[in-house]
């Protein structure tokens, strides 16, 4: 059964698998310790950490080994708003980076916004490096649609504006070193084959660091408490195993995916391929489908045996579109992330877009999708009433009733589902009509399309 799932959490690598092993039988002593057993665990302790290093490009001394990429994050900001507190507590981030970055970062954030590709706008971030900015944020690539951040640019902002620049580098430090420039970076093991529960968090010598909880003299203080060492080798020799590996792993997933990117619109109607279709990581590729709920779409792809994943509104107990889709302002329902992982061969890519169309044909049947334009016979103006109802159903509504007004003529859908706000200006770019606007009303939002075609 393919797993094209790898952005969430790759498959454990060999390497890492047989890593683990033998640092079970070797390193479960303490590595602080002064006898044979401790000196041997710190030698592996040692010897992971000089590996990491090298595949992020710093010191061994500056990198250390946090309990998840998550941690890693939170650690990061939390140390450099602490260590840069006189200058003041503002943070700097893209509206599209990880969670963890936003939920650390604070609701007082400046979110720098993003073009339609996901890309960070370079001119608003520079712009955002005011003198109380204490630290600024950029992931190396997204998480969701896999566009690739310009990072050498941001970090040459940052230094010419006096601010240090954390990368998360979570996605992408499987596939390469990360650009030069940055003054703290994070990643996360099980992005790359290594084992869940290990992170890295690379401070640059020179950055004002303080870090923040109760003192703990292990990693430098900025990661308290037992190191799991059987993980953290694993992690640093899968990471070393990948990295040999990167450069013809990375062309032939990138053919396959560029295979996915141009062939699904050709084989699904009214689907929107979003994402950098160049400056992007290799493996991974994001498209939305109109007229579809996400969660009964992942249901069926993964019922014809392949594990996919989403950010639509329909796929989540908020039942709020993922920001990254909402900052790119692109198509929300029906939406697939596609990951590959090593190993994935094209004869699972041909067969998922062999099974793709009667999939998403069935769930928008199933769904009472129209089919048609009308005959524009109807009155000048309609008003939907899509109160209560969730993605993808008010858009369904209004592909159903615009071809029964004229061309000039409006309708009106009053929805109070968070989707929608997204979703009925992406149709009406996707079908050639006019958005108009949105009213906000007591429950929800009216918003207006007039017929072009």
């Amino acid at each position: 059964m393919p797993y094209f799932d790898a952005a969430s959490s790759a498959p454990l690598h060999p390497m890492a698998r047989a890593a683990l092993q033998a640092a079970l039988d070797e390193g479960w002593a303490d590595p602080a310790r002064l006898y044979r057993e401790g000196r041997r665990a710190r030698m592996l302790l040692d010897a992971a950490r000089e590996t990491a290093a090298e595949a992020v490009g710093c010191r061994p001394d500056e990198l250390v080994f946090t309990a998840s990429g998550t941690h890693a994050v939170h650690q990061g900001i939390a140390g450099a708003l602490a260590g840069r507190r006189r200058v003041g507590r503002r943070v700097v981030v893209s509206a599209v980076e990880h969670s963890s970055v936003l939920h650390a970062a604070g609701e007082d954030a400046a979110v720098v916004p993003v073009e339609r590709s996901g890309r960070v706008e370079l001119a608003a971030f520079t712009a955002a490096l005011t003198g109380d900015t204490a630290l600024a944020c950029l992931q190396s690539a997204n998480h969701e649609v896999g566009t690739e951040q310009p990072v050498t640019e941001a970090a040459e902002a940052c230094r010419a504006a006096g601010v240090p620049l954390l990368v998360d580098a979570a996605q992408s430090l499987g596939w390469g070193p990360v650009a030069d420039g940055w003054s703290l970076l994070t990643a996360s093991a099980h992005k790359w084959g290594g084992p869940a529960g290990v992170g890295l968090l690379a401070v640059r010598k020179g950055v004002r660091f303080a870090p923040q909880g109760p003192a703990d003299e292990r990693e430098s203080g900025r990661s308290p408490g037992f190191p799991n060492l059987p993980a953290i080798v694993a992690a640093a020799a899968s990471l070393r195993a990948v990295r040999a590996e990167a450069a013809a792993e990375a062309a032939r997933l990138s053919a396959l995916v560029d295979r996915i990117r141009a062939r699904v619109p050709e084989l699904v109607p009214d689907t929107e391929v979003v994402g950098d279709p160049i400056r992007r990581l290799p493996h991974l590729v994001t498209f939305s489908c109109l007229y579809v709920d996400g969660e009964t779409l992942l249901s069926e792809l993964d019922r014809e045996g392949f594990s996919v994943s989403s950010g639509s509104s329909c796929t989540s107990s908020t039942l709020t579109p993922s920001h990254v889709l909402r900052a790119m302002g692109v198509l929300s329902e029906g939406n697939v992330r596609v990951s590959l992982p090593y190993g994935a061969s094209a004869q699972e890519v041909d067969r998922f877009l062999a099974v793709l169309p009667g999939v998403v044909s069935s769930v928008r049947e199933r769904l009472g999708a129209p089919v048609g334009t009308g005959t524009g016979t109807g009155p000048a103006a309609l008003v939907v009433d899509a109160l209560g109802k969730h993605c993808p159903i008010p858009v369904i509504e209004l592909a159903k009733v615009i071809g029964r007004v004229p061309v000039g003529g409006t309708v009106t859908v009053l929805s109070d589902d968070e989707a929608a706000r997204l979703d009925i200006p992406a149709w009406c770019g996707m079908r050639e009509q006019e958005y108009v606007g949105a009213e906000p009303r007591e429950r929800g939002a009216a918003y207006t399309v007039r017929r072009l075609v």
